[in-house]
């Protein structure tokens, strides 16, 4: 337990384990160094670049995996069961709200991402496109994080978020692996989308 700084937050990003800071606004945010200056538009292009690449990514993924994560992907792949953070968040919210659960959201995913792509590298290293998709989506990933903590920290002062992550697949069976990432991925797909109609409008240009 304990306040983790953002600094700290985006070192951390890739432990697949729980981790905890208080939510809070204060002096001690970093400098506005950290913003682009068109780092509105560029959160809306990473935004949208996941949306549109996220049904191909889940697809590719159960084709990788092999019988019976093909022919039952309903079954196998249901994400009921496994943790994933709440968006309770829609267009009415208030947009300090909406970048609070973006950053919770992505900081997941790219924990997610990470666990998923050290399984797919050990189970599936001759998986040549899939590898180079999940790289290419945590890339997106991580930059689209550090562009939500510039907005948090520039337009709100936050520089502290509680976030929790899913849990690690390291020692789970092989089968277990390729179901954890396909339930992962599943439940991207279906958040993602939301998140993009949400988010989207709070960063139009004004």
């Amino acid at each position: 337990t304990g306040v983790v700084p953002f600094v700290a937050l985006l070192l951390l990003q890739r432990r697949p384990v729980a981790g905890r800071a208080l939510l809070v606004t204060g002096s001690s945010c970093p400098g506005h160094s950290l913003c682009r200056s068109n780092v509105q538009e560029q959160t809306r292009r990473q935004v949208a670049v996941l949306n549109a690449t996220a049904q191909e990514l889940f697809s590719l993924y159960l084709k990788c995996q092999g019988e019976p994560f093909s022919s039952e992907s309903d079954k196998l792949c249901n994400p009921a069961g496994i943790f994933f953070p709440a968006f309770r968040v829609n267009r009415t919210s208030e947009r300090k709200e909406v970048m609070v659960a973006m950053y919770k959201l992505f900081a997941f995913l790219n924990a997610s991402l990470g666990n998923i792509t050290r399984d797919q590298e050990e189970l599936n290293p001759m998986a040549k496109e899939l590898l180079e998709r999940l790289h290419n989506t945590t890339k997106t990933t991580r930059g689209l994080i550090s562009n939500l903590t510039c907005l948090l920290c520039k337009n709100y002062n936050i520089f502290q978020v509680d976030v929790r992550y899913g849990d690690s697949s390291k020692g789970k069976s092989a089968f277990k692996k390729k179901q954890q990432g396909c339930q992962v991925l599943r439940k991207y797909v279906q958040v993602i989308g939301q998140a993009a109609r949400v988010l989207l409008p709070h960063l139009s240009p004004s």
